[in-house]
């Protein structure tokens, strides 16, 4: 049975990279290809909890790029297309399907808002075999990551919800901040791109792995 607060959602929006799809570890290990490259500090899990940040570019200064030496642009295609190669292996969190189910099984309909290039996304969404639980999968229309409110804004419109019924779950500050600019509920999950210290400092709800998001919303789990 769902908490009395909590079962008044009717829609669920879902981050993408590190929220359903694991790939911190890939994006690590394709970003210190650049770094490598040019000779620059590696990062290790901790490093990149603590600097990843929206708009990426800040990210990419952070690491020691310099953009008078090579536009942020070229970059941004450059470790794309590493961390897009055939030689990564890419995965859901564990739990993902069951939770999706669980979402879907209670009434609640469900979408996908990323940062990522929209048709790369639905091609991902596709490929893992998740696609049949949302309505919509909405992605930004370049490859640089800058920010997700605009879309967060026109997904809300087109699917003709109030922000109260609607649940933003994801794994990072930029995810707080386009729930509060889109006026919906905010539930973090802390083993994504950012740290729980980081994400913390955000006042919102926070919940250790997706699978604790069915306690979530059953009243039963928060961290």
């Amino acid at each position: 049975m769902l908490a009395d607060g909590i079962k008044r959602y009717k829609h669920v929006i879902w981050d993408w990279n590190g929220t359903l799809l694991d790939d911190v570890n890939i994006v690590i290990e394709a970003m210190n290809n650049l770094l490598k490259r040019r000779e620059l500090p590696l990062l290790d899990i901790e490093m990149y909890k603590d600097i990843f940040t929206f708009p990426v570019i800040d990210y990419y200064a952070k690491l020691g790029f310099d953009f008078d030496l090579e536009p942020f642009e070229k970059l941004a295609i450059e470790f794309l297309s590493e961390f897009n190669s055939d030689k990564y292996q890419f995965s859901l969190h564990i739990g993902v399907e069951e939770v999706l189910h669980f979402i879907k099984s209670i009434g609640i309909s469900q979408s996908i808002l990323s940062a990522s290039q929209e048709q790369e996304l639905t091609d991902s969404v596709r490929k893992l075999n998740i696609n049949e639980y949302f309505l919509r999968v909405v992605g930004l229309n370049n490859h640089y990551a800058m920010s997700k409110i605009i879309r967060g804004k026109d997904l809300l419109d087109n699917l003709g919800l109030e922000p109260n019924d609607v649940l933003l779950i994801g794994d990072t500050i930029h995810d707080y901040e386009v729930s509060k600019e889109i006026g919906c509920d905010c539930l973090l999950i802390c083993n994504g791109h950012q740290s729980y210290q980081r994400i913390s400092n955000c006042h919102t709800r926070i919940v250790k792995t997706i699978s604790n998001v069915v306690g979530f919303l059953k009243g039963e789990v928060i961290l």
